[in-house]
């Protein structure tokens, strides 16, 4: 028996609880962990409440980004051995695996070694935000002064675009809802911040941008204010979505991105990691980043122990973290 985290009810993070479950040996294509730490994602949060497109089907397992030491192998594995510290990276529909948990099984495709000098934080935080984050080089393609606004610049994928745009020669705007965060955000490598609740976030970007606008927004949020995003857009812009925090429909703003030949899409980070080529390429980026120093996971919080995670999650929902909420077992 390993104590694991479950939830029976869709809820607030109260409805974590920490229960005693046999896991069992891995199956065919499945790997038995001894988990190490977790970084906490909204799309846990948004799941455990019942607002994420893969609805739970109760009880259910949770958590799918972390570190861990390999500590049995199912029929079929390879290129993975007993003892072996490894990262879980989010390729799964949430609750089909769940790493919350002393022990865990998970697929063995969910499975990279962890890059050698890192703490068990900065393990547990490098791939959901830098995949995620690699839109801007993959599909925007900023380069030298390309402008690019950053909502909920504070948080870890936040950060980590911050980080690749700076390694581009971009321009990071960090777009926060108050000045609360501005110094941290400047410090973090934030060129501009932009208080949106406070400012005229277009008027601002023009004002950075000398009339151009950004070449792209990377947004997490969505809902009404994306159309404010396409005013500040550059001729021929991207704007790229990928989350929902709002809880509105994002509409499709038409005229800004009419009158600017600008374009809008959708993003998830299985976009890159479905795609073996694409993510050998992406992977070699990141693992470079974090060779060279251009790229450093910000750990906002750690906490200790499986008791620990609503509390984590609490804090992670209260939106005063700067960086990666990560809890340690």
């Amino acid at each position: 028996m390993v104590r694991v985290m479950r939830f029976h009810e869709i809820g607030g993070p109260e409805k974590l609880l920490v229960e005693e479950m046999e896991i069992g040996a891995p199956g065919a294509g499945e790997v038995r962990i001894k988990v190490e730490a977790v970084g906490l994602n909204r799309a846990e949060a948004m799941y455990r409440a019942g607002r994420y497109p893969v609805q739970p089907q109760l009880p259910s397992l949770i958590g799918y980004e972390g570190v861990g030491t390999v500590v049995s192998l199912g029929e079929g594995v390879s290129g993975l051995k007993t003892g072996q510290r490894v990262c879980v990276l989010p390729k799964i529909s949430q609750g089909e695996y769940g790493i919350w948990a002393e022990e865990a099984i998970v697929a063995a495709h969910m499975l990279l070694p962890a890059p050698e000098g890192l703490s068990p934080e900065q393990a547990a935080a490098i791939w959901m935000q830098y995949i995620t984050a690699y839109a801007v080089y993959e599909v925007a393609k900023v380069g030298p002064n390309d402008a690019v606004i950053i909502p909920a610049a504070s948080s870890s994928v936040g950060l980590a675009t911050i980080q690749l745009c700076n390694w581009a020669g971009a321009v990071p705007i960090a777009a926060t809802r108050t000045r609360a965060k501005a110094n941290a955000l400047r410090a973090l490598g934030a060129a501009h911040v932009i208080a949106t609740q406070e400012e005229d976030l277009v008027a601002r970007v023009l004002d950075i941008t000398k009339g151009k606008g950004a070449r792209c927004a990377f947004d997490p949020v969505g809902g009404p204010y994306v159309d404010t995003l396409a005013q500040a857009l550059a001729a021929r812009g991207i704007l790229l979505v990928y989350g929902g925090l709002s809880g509105q429909p994002t509409p499709y703003p038409h005229w800004p991105m009419a009158f600017k030949g600008a374009s809008m899409r959708g993003w998830v980070a299985s976009e890159i990691w479905n795609h073996p080529q694409r993510f050998a390429d992406a992977r070699k980026t990141v693992l470079a980043g974090l060779e060279q120093g251009k790229l450093e996971p910000v750990i906002a919080r750690t906490y200790n122990g499986l008791e620990a995670l609503p509390e984590a999650n609490a804090y992670l929902e209260s939106n005063q973290q700067i960086g990666k909420v990560v809890v340690k077992f």
